[in-house]
């Protein structure tokens, strides 16, 4: 990401810096690639490194199984009872060594977590809450997209009476924008569906009385409660080219063509061995014989996953696909739109949708607690009806 300057920093990095009474800050840096990649230095009251008590935490969340036989899956995320937090209230459905994929509704202020293992992407489908990190708070709501670097201390804070229902994506690295989007130096290029200006980031620090902190630490171990002399949000600066930032997806600009665009003009992140795209309103093709409604095709090197987040899914009708649905088309299953849907878009001049895909470059498994919320007849929701069969 681009550099951002917040709050309290000395002139050169690595120097001593001292408040008004001469007390000196500990500064720490939060990087990734080691020390070759992004990084941000952070300037705390007091040392971060405090480390009082470790104890382990039981992670119960359901076992990941093949998807075998080899068939499509359609979810109802939306039948999940709201309540817990983002974090340890989050449902696990699918995942493989790259991403985990969790959904939440999520009632409760979570605990202060750090993720180890990776870069974290929540996409919130509903709701809002103000997320707050040793960055800074940002108030996030429906159709923002969060960014949270591995490593970060952060909670998600849902008022009383509130809700914040998402999908969030677990990564095992990092999750950025994608790199055909970038200049050489870091700069979104022209062309692309969303800039520099289109990026929130935390703008002021966020500091908290100096107390004890318990915060949640997920690593490839499994899940401790780290206990800190100091609370983490001690910081009264930061500069630098990572930390926390949100991308709303109503600010993403569709790519539209004469003829169908394939689903890269979509991208919105990258992240190892998957990308993440976004599907927008945006006007149908133009070409006077364009077949308007996505071709069929067949998933080669990637499993496919759509989190659908608001309006009409027009080739989808007569599935069942919903607000809060979540389909998972792997590799080895030939998919398009429903029957009736080519006659559907005759007219039609514009899309009226809001989803998020993900197509992942190794197999998805997935956990008992998502079977039971998949839908028995969505595998045969391809079969036409008997006026639709030519």
């Amino acid at each position: 990401m681009h550099y951002r300057r917040v709050g309290d920093i000395p002139r050169k990095r690595h120097t001593v810096h001292r408040d008004a009474r001469g007390r000196r800050y500990a500064e720490e840096l939060v990087g990734a690639e080691g020390f070759s990649g992004e990084s941000s230095l952070l300037y705390h009251r007091s040392s971060p490194s405090v480390l009082l008590d470790a104890d382990s935490v039981a992670d119960c969340r359901p076992a990941l199984a093949a998807n075998h036989p080899v068939a499509p899956l359609h979810l109802r995320t939306g039948n999940l009872a709201p309540g817990g937090d983002v974090v340890l209230g989050r449902h696990l459905l699918a995942g493989n060594d790259d991403v985990r994929i969790c959904v939440t509704a999520a009632t409760e202020t979570s605990d202060l977590y750090r993720n180890a293992v990776g870069d974290e992407l929540v996409f919130v489908r509903e709701g809002g809450a103000l997320f707050e990190s040793s960055f800074g708070s940002l108030p996030v709501a429906a159709g923002d997209y969060v960014v949270v670097p591995s490593g970060v201390t952060h909670r998600w804070v849902v008022e009383g009476g509130g809700l914040l229902a998402a999908l969030v994506l677990e990564f095992s690295g990092h999750v950025r924008p994608p790199r055909k989007y970038l200049s050489p130096s870091g700069q979104f290029v022209e062309g692309t569906p969303y800039c520099e200006r289109d990026i929130r980031a935390p703008d002021a620090p966020l500091v908290v009385d100096d107390t004890a902190a318990d915060v949640l630490v997920r690593s490839r171990s499994g899940m401790t409660r780290h206990r800190y002399g100091h609370h983490p949000f001690d910081v009264v600066g930061w500069d630098g080219c990572l930390y926390p930032w949100a991308l709303s997806i109503h600010a993403f600009e569709p790519i539209v063509g004469s003829l169908h665009q394939p689903p890269p003009v979509h991208q919105t992140f990258e992240a190892p061995s998957a990308v993440i795209c976004s599907f927008v309103p945006r006007l149908f093709d133009f070409h006077p014989d364009a077949v308007k409604v996505p071709y069929h095709h067949a998933n080669v090197d990637s499993d496919e996953v759509l989190f659908y987040a608001g309006g009409d899914f027009m080739s989808r009708a007569g599935s069942g696909i919903g607000v809060g649905s979540l389909t998972v088309h792997p590799s080895g299953f030939v998919h398009g739109p429903q029957p009736g849907s080519f006659e559907r878009s005759l007219d039609a001049q514009r899309t009226d949708e809001l989803a998020v895909m993900l197509d992942t470059f190794r197999p998805l498994m997935i956990t008992e607690a998502a079977r039971s919320l998949a839908d028995p007849d969505y595998m045969r929701s391809w079969v036409p009806k008997d006026d639709e069969a030519h």
